[in-house]
């Protein structure tokens, strides 16, 4: 029955956001994909050399940008950014998984942080969003709030061919929504500004992985 229910809301293009009931691992059934730092595309304020917007030490990502900053490419009317997008794994079918262990310093605010990339007529399938220390799915439904100053792990998993979306965090299914179009996706993660952004933005990430569910 609650999956009958589940599955009319999501035709109805509801978004879900669900009550705790334990960790899960949800990575299982999936295989994790081969990744190293020639898949991690740095996208950075088109004027600024990357080693002043972007570091990779000790395992680390630091991602960070200004307010005040250029877009990423001299012809495009974004927000700033630093983002990683991750290349080599874009896809239009399948089940595919993005897994990473993310922190936020306290003050960062009005910023997206990891976006599924590609949707039609949207930009995004789906988008974690930071205001005032709340971690959301895009800037409606509050998933963590108290983010500041700790790592939390972020697994977020879209099935393209049944157009759902499962946001995990520290391995507790948070939300669960419907796509948000066809299109070719990828994964991105960074910090890019929203509305009311902070002046200083800034995220790292660890234990990057991409996975795909298994045949």
């Amino acid at each position: 029955m609650a999956r009958l229910l589940l599955s009319i809301s999501l035709c109805l293009g509801l978004v879900h956001q669900v009550a705790s009931s334990g960790p899960v691992d949800p990575t299982k059934g999936f295989v994790s994909l081969p990744l190293n730092q020639s898949n991690f595309h740095v996208q950075r304020p088109y004027d600024v050399p990357e080693d002043e917007r972007y570091s990779f030490r000790h395992g680390v990502h630091k991602l960070w940008v200004y307010s005040s900053d250029e877009p990423h490419t001299p012809t495009s009317r974004t927000k700033p950014r630093t983002e990683i997008r991750i290349s080599g794994y874009d896809y239009s079918s399948g089940v595919w998984q993005f897994e990473g262990y993310a922190y936020v310093p306290r003050g960062t605010s009005g910023v997206c942080i990891m976006q599924v990339f590609g949707a039609s007529p949207h930009a995004t399938t789906a988008a974690l969003v930071v205001y005032n220390g709340s971690l959301s799915y895009y800037t409606n439904t509050v998933l963590l709030e108290n983010v500041y100053d700790s790592w939390f792990q972020v697994n977020v998993i879209h099935d393209a061919n049944a157009s759902t979306v499962k946001i995990y965090i520290d391995d507790q299914l948070k939300m669960v929504a419907p796509g948000r179009g066809e299109a070719t996706h990828y994964f991105k993660c960074g910090v890019y500004a929203q509305c009311y952004s902070s002046y200083y933005m800034e995220s790292r990430w660890k234990g990057i992985k991409v996975l795909k569910m298994s045949n």
